[in-house]
C-alpha cells in the first residue's frame, strides 16, 4: 500500500508517543495513538501504566479535555485495538463511541484474545481500517511482547562486559565494575526494559550484586533469577535479603528451555542475562540468545578470566552483527538473530 507523507508522519508520532510507557506497562505492550482531524493532530495517548487507560482511551480523553471532538477523526494506532475486557474496557468500544471514522494500524495483535477481532469489529461497524503502516518499526518497538505472544517464552538478551583482551574479570583484585559511569547508566536503562535479570551462582558468590534498577527512574523492579543447581550461593547474599523478588533455581533445575517456559508463564517477556561465561555459553550453546550486547572496555586485567566470546562464537550461535553503540567510554557491539534497525 502506498502511504502519503502525512500518514507516515502521523504514525511515526504515534510510535514516539508510545515510548512514554517504556518500563512501566509490561506485560502489556507499548502502544501509542494520535487522533487526526482536518490534517492536524488534535490529541495523543499512550499506555502509561498497568490498569491505566489504553492509548486509544487516553487519546479520546485528551481530545475531550482540549475541547476537540474526535467525531469523524482518523486514529493512528501502533497496535490493533483490543476487543475484550481486561484491566480496562475494550478499546474498540471507545473508538466507536467517540465517532472515529478511520483507523490506521501499524501492527496486528497476535495475542489470542485479540488476533484480528479488533479490526473485524471496527470494520463491521462501518469504520474504514487500514493496516501495515510502519509495521516494521512497530514490531521492533514491541518486540518482547510479540515474541512472547508467538512463543510463550521471553526474549533472551545477553549483556557482557570484557576488557581489551576479552576478559570478564580480574582475579588479582576484589570484584568491581571496570566500565564507565556512562556505561552503567545505559546498563540500568537496559535493565529497566527487562522483566527479569538472570545470573549464575558464580556471579552471586563473586560479586554479591543487587541486580536492581537504580540509576534511572522506574516504577517496578525486574525479577532476579539465580541459577544455582548445586545450591552453593550464600543465604546472606543481597538478592535473598532485600525487598525485591528473587527466583532461585536450585537442585530441581532441569534445563534452560523449561526455565524459559516457566518465566513465560510468569509473563516475563524479556530477560537480561548478566551472568558469567559459563551461564552465557549455556544459553549460546542451546541457541536461546536473541540479542547480545558485548561491551568493550579499554582496561587490561592482570589475572584475566577469559570470556571465550568472539565474532566466530556469536556467528556460530546464529547471531548477526547489527551495529555499534557508544555507552559512556565503552563501545558496544550489538548482535541479534533478527537484525535490529
Amino acid at each position: 500500500m502506498n502511504w502519503s507523507e502525512s500518514e507516515v508522519e502521523f504514525m511515526h508520532r504515534a510510535l514516539v508517543v508510545a515510548e512514554r510507557g517504556r518500563g512501566k506497562v509490561s506485560p502489556n505492550p507499548l502502544v501509542g495513538c494520535v487522533l487526526v482531524k482536518d490534517g492536524e493532530i488534535i490529541a495523543e495517548g499512550w499506555h502509561d501504566h498497568l490498569g491505566g487507560l489504553h492509548a486509544e482511551q487516553m487519546a479520546i480523553h485528551d481530545a475531550e479535555a482540549k475541547g476537540k471532538s474526535p467525531n469523524g477523526a482518523t486514529a493512528y494506532i501502533t497496535l490493533e485495538p483490543c476487543n475484550h475486557y481486561g484491566r480496562t474496557p475494550p478499546c474498540t468500544e471507545a473508538l466507536l463511541w467517540s465517532g472515529v471514522k478511520n483507523v490506521v494500524i501499524a501492527h496486528h495483535d497476535p495475542n489470542p484474545t485479540v488476533r484480528g477481532e479488533g479490526i473485524g469489529v471496527l470494520e463491521k461497524a462501518g469504520v474504514n481500517v487500514k493496516t501495515g503502516l510502519l509495521e516494521k518499526e512497530a514490531r521492533q518497538q514491541m518486540k518482547p511482547f510479540l515474541h512472547w505472544c508467538e512463543n510463550r517464552r521471553p526474549l533472551v538478551t545477553v549483556k557482557m562486559a570484557i576488557d581489551v583482551n576479552g576478559s570478564v574479570d580480574d582475579r588479582s583484585e576484589q570484584a568491581q565494575r571496570f566500565t564507565s559511569e556512562g556505561c552503567l547508566d545505559e546498563v540500568h536503562r537496559l535493565r529497566m526494559d527487562c522483566d527479569a535479570i538472570l545470573v549464575g551462582a558464580e556471579t552471586i558468590q563473586r560479586d554479591n550484586p543487587s541486580l536492581t534498577v537504580r540509576r534511572v527512574e522506574t516504577e517496578r523492579q525486574p525479577l532476579r533469577v539465580v541459577l544455582d543447581p548445586n545450591e552453593r550461593t550464600n543465604s546472606d547474599s543481597i538478592v535473598y535479603n532485600d525487598e525485591h523478588e528473587t527466583l532461585r533455581i536450585g537442585s530441581d533445575f532441569t534445563g534452560l528451555i523449561p526455565l524459559l517456559n516457566r518465566l513465560g508463564d510468569l509473563e516475563c517477556q524479556r530477560i537480561l542475562v548478566e551472568g558469567g561465561p559459563q551461564t552465557v555459553h549455556s544459553f549460546l550453546a542451546d541457541g536461546l540468545v536473541d540479542e547480545f550486547y558485548l561491551v568493550q572496555s579499554d582496561v587490561i586485567h592482570q589475572q584475566p578470566i577469559a570470556s571465550n566470546i568472539d565474532d566466530e562464537v556469536l556467528i556460530s550461535s546464529g547471531l548477526a552483527f547489527v551495529r555499534n553503540e557508544q555507552w559512556g567510554d565503552e563501545t558496544v557491539s550489538v548482535w541479534a538473530l533478527t537484525p535490529l534497525q
